[in-house]
């Protein structure tokens, strides 16, 4: 079974700047795997934020956050991270790591970004 554990999230200033963490669990081949992150405001559908592949090699970002949010990856931490910098309140929303393995997907817990103006 796959788990993926996120932190990082908080309240921030506009301008401000936060790095969220997610961690997969030890019995994974994490290395393998695409990972991504997506996030979800109020009445919103949730949206794809930012991936990386397995390698760490390929990165593609929304347009919306671009030059912003930077995806990177630790295999041997089995840990993917965003930093977010020059946040807006548009950015406050449930930020939720992402892994697929063959047909399923898995879903970390979310972690609350908040953005106050």
């Amino acid at each position: 079974q796959v788990q993926l554990v996120e932190s990082g999230g908080g309240l921030v200033q506009a301008g401000g700047s936060l790095r969220l963490s997610c961690k997969a669990s030890e019995s994974i081949y994490f290395s393998l795997y695409l990972m991504g992150w997506y996030r979800q405001a109020p009445g919103k559908q949730r949206e794809l934020v930012a991936t990386i592949s397995a390698g760490g090699a390929d990165k593609n970002y929304a347009d919306s956050v671009k030059g912003r949010f930077t995806i990177s990856r630790d295999n041997n931490k089995k840990t993917v991270y965003l930093d977010m910098n020059s946040l807006k309140p548009e950015d406050t929303a449930v930020y939720y790591c992402h892994l697929r393995r063959g047909p399923n997907d898995y879903w970390g817990q979310g972690t609350q970004v908040t953005v106050s103006s």
